[in-house]
């Protein structure tokens, strides 16, 4: 995970001065193993990838995915990419992710089995405006 991190721009939320979540993305050109980071790497070289967000299980539905997304959108769009990739289960499924993706205005762009076949995701992409 530490070197995760290291090569990761990071968001973070914050509530009542404690780390109450945070958000993990990837820019392009790194040796990062995720079958999913790879298959945006392979497609594109203008994007920056969302690994994982983490929120408190209280802050949830109060905006706070939001504004973490936000401040990707800002980062790439800084860094003069083109999108924001990120990819969500469909099986077993996360209803509640991409309802929310959605709203963000992520699509999806493709569909890929991961992990051997335990999960399938769709792969989702939104433009940097």
């Amino acid at each position: 995970m530490r070197a995760l991190v290291a090569e990761s721009a990071i968001a973070v939320a914050v509530d009542d001065g404690e780390v109450a979540g945070f958000l993990l993305a990837m820019e392009p050109g790194l040796d990062y193993a995720s079958e999913n980071y790879r298959w945006f790497a392979e497609r594109s070289d203008s994007f920056l990838y969302v690994d994982r967000i983490v929120l408190d299980e209280r802050l949830r539905g109060q905006g706070v995915g939001r504004r973490l997304y936000e401040a990707v959108f800002d980062r790439a769009r800084l860094a003069g990419f083109g999108e924001v990739d990120c990819e969500v289960n469909v099986d077993p499924p996360n209803p509640g992710s991409l309802a929310f993706h959605a709203r963000m205005g992520f699509e999806e762009v493709g569909r890929q089995s991961t992990k051997g076949g335990e999960f399938v995701v769709s792969l989702l992409a939104a433009p940097v405006d």
